[in-house]
């Protein structure tokens, strides 16, 4: 790993935490208050996966899933299909991979390099930027999280069982955090924020005095 004199100066919010805990739209709201670029990182991931399985592929296959890493196109994060269950088995199985997070290792700490950033991610603050001056960790009980991502399928049209939701969505947890690189966790420093029984202005005000406490030049500009 790079010494932290060679990661990015600017200022860069890490946020991790499980699928639909919140975290993106937590990080894509203080991104725009806070005047920050904005990457969700999972989307790198997802990306790997569909290009992989559009390929015929198996993602757990390291040399298939790396040189699918090593293929991806800006526009690649752009596609509408990089959601739903297939997707997110997919991208779960290309992150566990050391290849594939040491492929796209350098695009998520160049995008930060110019004006800092607000990135999300499962690994943001304990591998991609270990010194990154707010690491947010933001969580919600499984049940909560199936009813989320369940709703979010449903309102774009899936019919799809709840309990086979919350079924994948814990599968994929256990995947995420058993896996040997980058395991989803929370890094020793980081704000614990559980969204379960918040709402999103609530979870956004408790974010963002998170991020005012460790960077008081940063304020919101509307």
């Amino acid at each position: 790993m790079p010494s932290s004199s060679s990661l990015p100066t600017m200022p860069v919010i890490a946020i991790d935490g499980p699928a639909a805990a919140g975290k993106g739209t937590l990080a894509r709201r203080l991104a725009r208050s806070l005047g920050l670029p904005y990457l969700d990182t999972g989307l790198l991931y997802r990306a790997v996966g569909r290009r992989v399985l559009d390929a015929g592929g198996d993602p757990t296959d390291p040399a298939t899933a790396e040189a699918a890493a090593q293929r991806l196109e800006p526009s690649d994060l752009d596609r509408t299909d990089l959601r739903g269950p297939a997707a997110d088995a997919a991208s779960s199985a290309v992150a566990a991979v050391p290849s594939v997070r040491a492929a796209l290792l350098a695009f998520q700490r160049d995008f930060a390099a110019q004006r800092g950033a607000v990135l999300d991610g499962r690994d943001i603050g304990t591998a991609i930027f270990p010194d990154a001056a707010v690491k947010l960790f933001i969580t919600a009980s499984l049940p909560e999280r199936a009813r989320r991502r369940w709703q979010e399928l449903r309102d774009r049209g899936e019919d799809v069982e709840l309990a086979r939701v919350e079924a994948d969505m814990q599968a994929r947890d256990e995947r995420d955090s058993a896996r040997s690189a980058a395991p989803l966790r929370a890094a020793d420093d980081a704000v614990v924020l559980d969204t379960t029984d918040l709402s999103a202005d609530d979870a956004y005000a408790a974010a963002l005095r998170a991020v005012v406490d460790r960077l008081p030049a940063l304020s919101p500009q509307h």
